[in-house]
């Protein structure tokens, strides 16, 4: 019977480290998330902390422009004073002294101050340049959207080029490994010399090492897109995606060849607004010389010289007043100087924005050059991998038969794996440029539909 009982609770310890196991599994097969282009990039966006940031400083801009035009509603406030008299003050006139007042009273006063500006040109002009500082926010939150898919796209690429490199030394390793076994067992029957068997046995191993180095930018590549996309180190990412499968969107690319300027160019944009901003400062300084007008109205309830302290038995009275205040500025010697740097400030804006117009274009065309010139390696280097592919099948034929050596074959097995990776990396090179391109042209991001 206790033997029964120790088999029955050794049953449902082994049950319960099953489904322990089962769920430990499932919540790794739930956190592998498997992306392309497109589901990287909306999750880039969703959740890297520099778009939340870039998003409320929008917000930032938008409460200020609030707090700028609530600069012209009126304001109301209300004091109090109580007042112990001591000893009240005497005035002495042509030889008569008068108490200002009378000793050991108590004043209360309660005021009530509403003031309204009529005329406030320096708000006026403060509230444009805040809309204008909302439209550059809001510009360099696009920047940012901008900036972040370039990153991300390049980061995707990589990651394709690292995955795709490796698979192409694992392949390459393998040949060489089963060449090495094809040889060695020939050396063991006595039908190859020790030269070959040795060859191909340094081919294999200095194959490994690249092996191991493209494994390990698998794994960089990996951790560097999840940083961009502003997911947790315990979220498993994988991408089933290669660069070949972008071969023929990267010809039809350079069929289309559209018309391009910077007119959406973000920096430009930038440059424009940060001038509409000094200018509208421009014009809000020359309001300095301009004149204000102000209202305000004053309600004042009070109860003079009491002499106790209970105020309910205070005798009080009311008097108001509506009050316009005008100022005319006359003469400040810093509002010329302020009118002068904005001057300068502006004639620099726009020597900048000259030049980085110049380098943006110079950029466009070297992105473009590098378009063309990758497109053509691409095509060429296609057609290496297929003359090396032949190149390996005619040297180990040759070899099989007695008529190659082991050189022969190593060499034809080097040219492929160099012809596949130039290949890759052609590819690579077009869709990073293109990536940059997109981002000087400010190519916004625009997702698949579903």
């Amino acid at each position: 019977m206790k033997k029964q009982k120790i088999r029955v609770g050794s049953v449902l310890l082994l049950a319960f480290a099953m489904l322990s196991v089962g769920g430990r599994v499932q919540a790794q097969v739930k956190d592998t998330l498997t992306l392309n282009l497109d589901k990287a990039l909306e999750i880039a966006l969703s959740e890297n902390p520099t778009i939340k940031v870039a998003q409320d400083e929008i917000a930032l801009k938008k409460v200020t422009h609030k707090e700028t035009w609530q600069n012209l509603l009126p304001e109301a406030g209300i004091n109090g004073t109580w007042n112990h008299t001591i000893t009240a003050s005497e005035m002495k006139l042509s030889g008569n002294t008068f108490k200002m007042g009378q000793d050991g009273t108590n004043t209360v006063s309660g005021v009530l101050n509403i003031s309204l500006p009529l005329f406030a040109p320096t708000v006026y002009r403060a509230m444009s340049m805040t809309k204008t500082d909302i439209e550059l926010a809001v510009e360099k939150s696009r920047a940012s959207k901008q900036d972040l898919v370039n990153q991300v796209t390049k980061a995707y690429y990589q990651l394709m080029l690292s995955q795709d490199s490796y698979e192409v030394l694992k392949k390459s390793y393998k040949v060489a490994e089963e060449n090495f076994n094809v040889v060695d067992a020939k050396y063991r029957q006595g039908t190859v010399s020790e030269f070959d068997k040795i060859s191909a046995e340094v081919q294999m191993r200095s194959i490994k090492p690249s092996v191991i180095s493209a494994e390990n930018a698998v794994t960089l590549s990996r951790l560097q897109l999840k940083v961009l996309m502003g997911i947790t180190a315990d979220v498993e990412v994988k991408i089933a995606d290669s660069l070949g499968n972008y071969e023929s969107a990267l010809f039809a690319n350079e069929l289309e060849q559209p018309l391009e300027n910077l007119e959406y160019n973000t920096t430009l944009k930038q440059f424009d607004l940060n001038r509409k901003m000094l200018e509208q400062n421009i014009k809000s300084l020359r309001t300095n010389f301009m004149p204000t007008l102000a209202m305000n109205y004053s309600y004042q309830y009070q109860s003079l010289y009491n002499n106790n302290w209970n105020i309910f038995h205070y005798n009080w009275s009311g008097s108001s007043s509506l009050v316009f205040s005008l100022s005319v500025p006359l003469y400040k010697a810093s509002n010329f100087t302020k009118l002068k740097s904005n001057r300068i400030q502006i004639r620099q804006l726009n020597e900048n924005r000259t030049d980085t117009e110049r380098k943006l274009n110079m950029q466009v065309v070297s992105f473009r050059n590098s378009m063309a010139a990758s497109s053509e390696q691409v095509a060429s280097n296609r057609e290496n991998v297929m003359q090396a592919q032949k190149a390996v099948q005619i040297a180990g034929k040759r070899y099989e038969v007695g008529k190659g050596t082991v050189l022969e074959l190593n060499t034809s097995q080097v040219q492929l794996t160099e012809a596949e990776l130039t290949y890759n990396q052609s590819i690579y090179d077009y869709l990073v440029a293109k990536a940059d391109l997109d981002q000087v042209l400010g190519k916004d991001y625009v997702p698949a539909k579903k």
